[in-house]
């Protein structure tokens, strides 16, 4: 009995490897766009849905008007906050001062993106000097420089720090260095307190703890001072709903304070952001989100995320990939297109194994949804989305990406969304951090195998 049920279990998975095999070979043209997805069928007793995960239960703050800030961190005026429970390329640079802040402006010529414009050159000014080209100015891009923060499209690693091999839990094959070195520029991932210790883990820190919160933003924090053209963006998940004041010691203790931007208002509309320039000239180039119980009032540089970007549906396990707004529940048309919005594009597949229910990456199809165009692409999302909205998703969320269509296929997805030109030759990672002759794909589906195999024995 028992071996019969791991059987199965190993035939499901020899079907994803078969599929994947042949969806690769397939053609990935948009005219493929409306083909069906099926359920990937794990074995007699497990059936993965179509359906998305069950959408996490927290507070979403309520902002009744805006708050100024002044002097960085002080209110100047007050307001009330309520807190509802919902269930459901080649340009110059130079310098340019304007309102006594310094900024860099890099990349000739105008550039449009969705249905705003931006001019990438100098301006008037009050004083103009030139200055010498930076290699690598504004997050890579010199036309980047003269556009402001939420008018740009990043790629978001999702669960960033969790690349454990040989853990099914794991959504990334490259550390955060190769992530950030490759291009990524939001890092996202959960937090949970372990007896007063902020720890990574994903889901449960049983199943996968990476260590500390501290370490982590350590290893952030240097590569942003190694990198002073270059704005980072953390989306921390606050699992465990702690007060907020659990996170500020490994973000002082880590160093990453020193670079912390704080915003001029809370919350912050589309059209409030600075410009790239702004904030890698002022230093302040690290951008922090949490998702839940965020007190602005408290540490306004630890900016709510549901009151500044919305976000499409959450974990999906459909390759439809929908771009309406799912949390914060209940927003309205009018409100989204007044804040940034981030596109989750991480397939999942849901393993029910008796009393264990997990979602883990679809390996078995990355090379389709972190693909530039085709059914359930990513490059497909991005442009769906752009319809939808008017302007392309400001943050793509994707696990393993580097995997796609072919190396750093993620990243022209953005350069796409950008009107910039990626140079695929610089991703991703290295040969030494991934399993040596090991696939993305095989590497999760032996996982599956063990795993369903130990509890299908443990269970006899």
């Amino acid at each position: 009995m028992r071996w019969s049920l791991a059987l199965a279990l190993l035939a499901g998975v020899a079907w994803a490897e078969d599929s994947s095999t042949s969806t690769s070979s397939s053609s990935s043209s948009e005219s493929s766009d409306s083909t069906t997805s099926s359920s990937l069928a794990l074995s007699d007793a497990t059936t993965v849905t179509d359906a998305s995960a069950a959408v996490p239960t927290g507070s979403y703050e309520v902002y009744s008007t805006t708050i100024t800030l002044a002097d960085g961190d002080h209110l100047t005026s007050t307001i009330t906050q309520n807190s509802s429970a919902t269930t459901t390329g080649n340009g110059t640079v130079v310098t340019t001062t304007h309102n006594s802040v310094t900024v860099l402006v890099g990349g000739a010529g105008t550039t449009t993106l969705g249905n705003s414009s931006m001019n990438a050159t100098a301006t008037t000014s009050s004083t103009s000097t030139a200055v010498a080209t930076n290699t690598r100015p504004c997050n890579s891009y010199a036309e980047y420089c003269g556009r402001s923060y939420s008018n740009i499209t990043m790629v978001a690693a999702h669960n960033s720090p969790f690349v454990r091999k040989g853990n099914a839990a794991a959504n990334q094959e490259f550390t955060v260095k190769y992530q950030l070195d490759d291009g990524v520029r939001m890092l996202q991932f959960q937090v949970h307190n372990q007896n007063g210790t902020m720890e990574l883990c994903h889901t449960s820190c049983s199943m996968l703890d990476v260590g500390t919160l501290e370490a982590y933003l350590t290893t952030v924090t240097e590569w942003i001072r190694n990198n002073p053209y270059d704005v980072v963006t953390l989306l921390m998940g606050n699992y465990d709903y702690v007060s907020p004041s659990h996170f500020v010691d490994p973000i002082k203790s880590s160093g990453l304070y020193d670079y912390v931007y704080t915003p001029t208002k809370i919350p912050m509309a589309l059209d409030d952001w600075p410009t790239l320039s702004e904030m890698i000239i002022t230093g302040k180039r690290a951008v922090i989100f949490m998702d839940y119980q965020a007190n602005q009032t408290a540490y306004p540089w630890l900016m709510d995320e549901f009151s500044q970007i919305w976000e499409t549906p959450f974990s999906p396990t459909s390759r439809a990939f929908p771009c309406t707004a799912q949390r914060p529940p209940g927003i309205t048309n009018v409100q989204a297109k007044n804040r940034m919005y981030m596109a989750n594009h991480n397939l999942n597949i849901e393993l029910n194994l008796g009393s264990i229910d997990l979602l883990i990456p679809n390996s078995a199809v990355l090379n389709e949804t972190n693909a530039v165009s085709g059914y359930g692409s990513l490059g497909k999302m991005a442009r769906n989305c752009t319809a939808k909205w008017d302007r392309p998703p400001n943050f793509l969320l994707v696990d393993y990406y580097n995997d796609g269509n072919f190396n750093g296929s993620v990243f022209e997805v953005a350069a796409e969304m950008n009107n910039v030109t990626y140079n695929n030759q610089s991703c991703c990672g290295t040969a030494s951090a991934a399993v040596p002759g090991m696939s993305t794909v095989t590497v999760s589906t032996m996982l599956l195998v063990a795993a369903g195999v130990q509890f299908f024995l443990s269970a006899f």
